[in-house]
């Protein structure tokens, strides 16, 4: 489709300024934790749900956000995309309990995972091929600066105002976004619609959630080891379902021969259990600050910044260390060391220097930072043209599931560890709490290395036209 390079810039600040209210909104909510539970009248160790609904509900959605966008054309599901995500803020900001708080995300989750996969689709049919890696470059940013803002921004909208700011702040943005939608997005729709996998895709869905729900009901919905089991299983045996189903399908979601790629079934792999452990720090790290060692939110969200700071200036030696000693190597190594500090925030304590926590901060946001882009980058290497879209949409799927997932475990491991050590209400039992379920995490994430291993030694370029995937740092 042929566009005016101004018609084409807009769309650029358009599907940004999408992706910048999608990303802000994963990491502002962190610190307002405390604050929500107490307001709610919850525990903040049993808060988990409303982080995992988010993104689990973006991980289900991703599969089929390619099809809807074909259906329905980019601009009616990118407006809609919109006004769900408003909807769902406003909802979140009226909420006056967790179940309807849970619902709320839930919408909001709805919207956010369609933000990116149509305005790259956009972006994919109007940007010229020369063109679009700087294109998918700009849009990128907001990835870095949501993580960068969001916990700042939402410790200081809880202290001088009220958690129910961190929803409404989406409200404005969200009006001017439907109506530069109207005007700027262009009306694709794919030229041979094809059919889509319903049997495949509630298979796959019913699998995650199952899976999930499984993890988050050992803290947050009660639920006793048959009822954890049961999810458990039929969880599992709804993924291998899927797969067999796709093994007969000649069109299906996921084609299983993505697999037959050893840098990407591994990279997969990988993704999933080093993710499940490191993704559960955004959600660990101000509830330890907080709960356990008086923070105020803004302070806790200050805190936050050195990960952001340190992950943006190593990605400018990322490139280097993997091509100086390939992606086996790099992977392993740092595998173990995202683990080894993760495991180190077991070892804090409110007595210790601030200087030592921010020191601490910086080391796992560094490794952590050089982690996801390897990991994505080795993914997609291999991949061909035809591969591409699909491989791309499994990552960013695993990747969702591996944050709901990692926030689900966690917050599992630390009501385990809060029985161990005693009551909630006791400061010091909830402390060695955390400082164990950061230990456990931590050791899940070393193990995940064993993973990076089976990389072929030989695999140690960087492909320079594969952008890192959906902005997931």
């Amino acid at each position: 489709m042929s566009t005016s390079v101004s018609t084409r810039k807009s769309l650029l600040w358009l599907v940004a300024v999408g992706f910048f209210m999608q990303t802000l909104d994963a990491t502002i909510i962190n610190t307002a934790l405390p604050a929500m539970a107490a307001s709610l009248g919850e525990s903040p160790l049993r808060m988990q749900s409303v982080v995992v609904a988010y993104s689990l509900t973006m991980a289900m959605l991703i599969p089929a956000s390619g099809w809807i966008a074909d259906r329905f054309g980019t601009r009616h599901v990118f407006f809609a995309a919109i006004v769900l995500f408003v909807l769902g803020s406003v909802a979140c900001a009226l909420s006056r309990s967790i179940g309807p708080l849970v619902a709320a995300r839930v919408l909001q989750g709805l919207g956010g995972a369609l933000l990116l996969p149509v305005g790259r689709l956009a972006l994919l049919r109007t940007v010229p091929r020369a063109e679009f890696l700087a294109a998918m470059s700009f849009v990128a940013i907001p990835g870095l600066i949501g993580p960068l803002l969001g916990p700042t921004l939402g410790g200081w909208l809880v202290q001088y105002a009220s958690w129910h700011w961190i929803f409404l702040i989406n409200v404005p943005v969200g009006l001017a976004g439907c109506v530069a939608t109207l005007k700027l997005m262009p009306d694709l729709r794919a030229v041979q619609q094809r059919r889509f996998d319903s049997l495949g895709y509630a298979l796959l869905a019913f699998g995650m959630v199952a899976v999930s729900l499984a993890l988050d009901g050992v803290s947050g919905l009660g639920l006793r080891q048959a009822g954890v089991l049961l999810l458990l299983v039929f969880g599992f045996a709804s993924i291998a379902a899927y797969w067999l189903h796709a093994l007969r399908r000649t069109d299906p979601l996921f084609d299983p021969s993505l697999f037959g790629i050893p840098t990407l079934g591994i990279g997969l792999l990988g993704n999933l259990f080093s993710r499940l452990g490191s993704s559960c720090m955004p959600f660990l790290i101000p509830l330890l600050l907080q709960v356990s060692m008086g923070y105020t939110p803004l302070r806790a969200g200050l805190m936050m910044l050195p990960i952001a700071l340190a992950g943006m200036a190593m990605k400018r030696v990322a490139t280097p260390l993997i091509m100086r000693f390939g992606y086996r190597r790099v992977l392993v190594v740092n595998t173990v060391l995202v683990g080894l500090t993760m495991a180190r925030f077991g070892l804090s304590a409110p007595a210790q220097p601030v200087v030592l926590h921010i020191l601490q901060l910086v080391a796992f946001g560094a490794v952590n930072s050089l982690q996801f882009t390897a990991m994505n980058t080795v993914t997609l290497r291999d991949l061909d043209e035809a591969m591409a879209s699909s491989g791309n949409g499994l990552l960013s799927m695993v990747q969702m599931l591996a944050m709901s997932l990692g926030v689900a475990a966690a917050s599992a491991v630390l009501a385990g560890y809060s029985e161990v050590f005693g009551s909630a209400n006791n400061v010091l039992a909830t402390l060695h709490a955390f400082q164990a379920t950061f230990a456990t995490m931590g050791l899940i994430t070393v193990a995940s290395a064993l993973i990076f291993w089976h990389l072929p030694p030989h695999a140690r370029t960087v492909q320079p036209d594969q952008p890192e995937v959906s902005g997931q740092h």
